[in-house]
């Protein structure tokens, strides 16, 4: 996210001319990232023009796929589209449909894409560079962590005992959590060493996709590395999809037919099965559909809905009929779920999301963990699916979690109220 300054005059935060100030938007081109229209919509609440520039396709699935707003019918917002590379969305089918080696390929293929968007931005004016963090304040802290303890190669009791030193009260940083080598492939490993060596010459601030009634002392945390590494402020101004999404009016825009199935269920008794854009990207090449095992579909009518395309995941989550999530824990699909208050059973696949997993499961008891990343290559079996559903859907502990959840959710849509933390937030980061 970069602020363009066009002239040398200062005003105050309610007196921002479109002539001074633009924001523009340079969102890296995987679904959870071009959430940054989002931000752009609470960006141009304060009157500043927004320029999101991206690649046709990504631009076109942000647009297609934005909650609660019309982006085509919003002034102030202009869309720079580059073409699209087309070997990002030619990427040849995996052996197997193996997960680790198809998420690799797609991966280094978004990376590849990304590089390309540098060329055209140039940087011919005076110029602030914000850095957006589409990931949890816990999973970004504790990879800080974790590395702090591998360079400075502490023992493991003085670690502990500089970990309670230096840890704000009700952060925790649990024994086990997985290494950056295991979580993340060696690509983006070296992907995020590079950009990481090339912004923090000119990086003005940080944006985090969070909000502190979620994880308040994890970005205590993040405010001691960034003053200590001279990465600039932080601002916790997330998350970015609304906080409550309005109904659909058939006229303009029909509700997804699932939405109607939704409506017709009892209270906390729909468990939505959902593993992210990027999954389905990597298992299936271009064009190909998700394929259902002979008869499922049939024999689950009435019982419940398959939705082989893009489905309104936050309309969905809004139901009082939706009483769980199986979820990968991509960011997401994490501050989605906790937005509406809905208790997660975990299934991280790599990168952040077995991190965010540990946060759901140990820092904010809202869910269960179907799948432990130590156990990541291991088959799951149908008996041990059937009892984690069973413990979230039907069981005390579930229905305490569920409460623990909808309690969270209602702090978090308060937060972006005025008077709120995330409004706050907000209103700090544009007075700055």
């Amino acid at each position: 996210m970069a602020r363009i300054v066009t002239s040398s005059e200062n005003h105050s935060q309610n007196d921002i001319k479109q002539s001074e100030v633009v924001v523009v938007m340079v969102p890296f081109p995987a679904q959870g990232h071009l959430n940054q229209l989002h931000l752009s919509r609470l960006v141009l609440s304060y009157n500043i023009p927004i320029y999101y520039l991206g690649f046709s396709t990504n631009i076109s699935q942000a647009k297609d796929r934005v909650h609660g707003w019309d982006p085509l019918t919003t002034p102030n917002i202009h869309f720079q589209e580059f073409p699209t590379l087309s070997s990002y969305y030619a990427i040849p089918p995996c052996s197997d449909h193996n997960s680790s080696e198809a998420s690799s390929k797609v991966i280094v293929s978004v990376l590849d894409a990304s590089l390309e968007l540098r060329e055209p931005f140039q940087y011919q004016m005076p110029i602030e560079a914000y850095c957006f963090h589409a990931v949890s304040a816990f999973a970004t802290s504790s990879m800080y962590w974790q590395t702090t303890q591998k360079c400075l190669h502490l023992p493991a009791f003085l670690g502990k005992f500089i970990e309670r030193l230096l840890l704000p009260s009700g952060a925790e940083f649990f024994h086990g959590l997985p290494s950056l080598q295991n979580s993340f492939t060696p690509e983006f490993l070296d992907f995020v060493g590079r950009q990481y060596n090339k912004h923090s010459s000119f990086c003005s601030g940080n944006l985090y996709d969070t909000r502190k009634v979620v994880e308040g002392p994890y970005l205590e945390v993040l405010a001691k590395f960034h003053r200590l590494l001279r990465r600039g402020k932080q601002w916790a101004i997330g998350s970015f999809n609304p906080a409550t999404v309005p109904e659909s009016k058939p006229s303009n825009n029909p509700r997804h037919k699932c939405l109607k199935w939704l409506g017709k269920q009892e209270a906390n008794l729909v468990l939505l099965v959902s593993f992210g854009t990027t999954v389905r990207d990597a298992l299936l090449p271009k064009g190909e559909q998700v394929q259902i095992p002979n008869d499922y579909q049939e024999r689950v009518e009435g019982r419940g809905v398959i939705v082989k395309d893009w489905a309104p995941q936050l309309e969905i989550l809004r139901y009082s009929s939706t009483g769980g999530f199986i979820s990968h824990c991509g960011w997401n699909s994490c501050i989605e779920s906790i937005t509406m208050g809905v208790p997660f059973a975990t299934w991280p696949m790599l990168f952040d999301q077995p991190r965010n997993a540990v946060l759901v499961t140990k820092v904010l008891n809202i869910g269960i963990a179907l799948k432990d990343w130590e156990r990541r290559d291991e088959l799951i079996t149908s008996t041990t699916i059937e009892a984690a559903i069973r413990k979230l859907m039907a069981s005390p502990n579930g229905n305490e979690m569920r409460m623990r959840a909808r309690e969270l959710g209602k702090k978090v849509r308060q937060s972006v109220t005025d008077g709120g933390d995330s409004k706050r937030e907000m209103d700090s980061f544009i007075h700055y």
